[in-house]
């Protein structure tokens, strides 16, 4: 589940990061505008940035939660099988190291060619089940990676955002105002997504049509 925990450094870092930096200085009443929305204060060049604490967006994500448990559950149940597997062949070869010497040169030959046969696939199906595994986390990957990135990009448009950073403890970021740090509320829009996308949906579109009266 390490790549999982992972992933919104990626998301908030670089296609998250909500880029809308065209025209900072562009008129002379927006150089002179000041306003503040949802604590973030714009003056003149300066851009409107928050952040996302990516350690407590990943904590309480309900779909991200779900998903590592789903993840885990099918991980718990694919190891289970495989060690069945090896289990059922070390039998075999326990067995055969029991009596070969009541078998002719030709049958132990035979015996050892099919043991080593199964060995080999168990290895390739081993290798297969870290294949698959690797398939669902990077498909859970996208769907967070989507989830968030598409989220943030309708906020940042309704909330005249600049920019959205990811901080976390490790990251660039040394320091960040705590009036910036817009978690919770992303948060709780992404959970009330996951639960009712269609009422959150909704909600996205209704705020679209105000902006473009504005």
């Amino acid at each position: 589940m390490k790549n999982l925990s992972l992933i919104l450094n990626g998301v908030l870092a670089v296609a998250v990061i909500y880029l809308y930096i065209l025209h900072f200085s562009g008129g002379s009443s927006a150089a002179n505008n000041q306003s503040d929305v949802g604590g973030f204060l714009s003056s003149g060049p300066i851009p409107k940035i928050a952040y996302v604490n990516s350690d407590t967006l990943l904590a309480n994500y309900e779909y991200f939660k779900d998903k590592q448990t789903e993840l885990e559950g099918k991980a718990t149940k694919l190891q289970a099988e495989y060690e069945n597997r090896a289990k059922g062949l070390q039998n075999e070869i326990n067995s055969f190291q029991r009596t070969a010497g009541q078998m002719t040169m030709n049958q132990a030959r035979a015996v050892e060619e099919d043991l080593r046969k199964k060995q080999q696939n168990l290895l390739q199906y081993q290798q297969n089940l870290s294949s698959q595994m690797m398939e669902e986390e990077n498909k859970v990957n996208e769907e967070l990676y989507q989830n968030v990135s598409n989220y943030l990009e309708q906020y940042g448009k309704n909330k005249d955002l600049k920019i959205v950073l990811t901080y976390t403890k490790g990251s660039g970021v040394l320091y960040a105002d705590d009036s910036l740090d817009i978690t919770r509320e992303i948060l709780t829009a992404l959970n009330e997504q996951y639960k009712n996308p269609a009422t959150v949906e909704k909600d996205s579109v209704q705020a679209d049509t105000t902006t473009a009266k504005k």
